[in-house]
């Protein structure tokens, strides 16, 4: 992969964590101005299919600066990364939504 190609591609990154970022801003205040007995807090464990340790710290930072969401584990053979999400009521599109946003476009600067 080329330079051109590494650094459009982190741009893309990038622009998905800013619009991740304001959804999440917005959702998590609507949550905290609304009814918060209504959250369902969950602690996820996201299977990973990054190749680096860098790749996963990208990954594990991407959460952690997203509101509602923070990393707060990584398994010892980088196969696992335990989240805590402020609102989970379906778990598994939650996990998707992680996998589908920021692990595919670190995947792909990955190489």
């Amino acid at each position: 992969m080329t330079l051109v190609n590494r650094i459009g591609r982190s741009m893309t990154l990038g622009l998905v964590f800013i619009n991740e970022l304001v959804r999440s801003s917005i959702a998590v205040a609507r949550q905290v101005l609304g009814d918060s007995s209504q959250l369902k807090p969950a602690i996820l464990a996201v299977p990973l299919d990054l190749r680096s340790r860098a790749g996963v710290t990208a990954l594990a930072n991407c959460v952690s600066l997203t509101p509602g969401t923070t990393s707060l584990h990584v398994s010892e053979d980088l196969s696992t990364l335990y989240v805590h999400v402020l609102d989970a009521p379906q778990p598994d599109a939650v996990v998707d939504s992680i996998k589908n946003t920021f692990e595919t476009r670190i995947k792909e600067i990955e190489g």
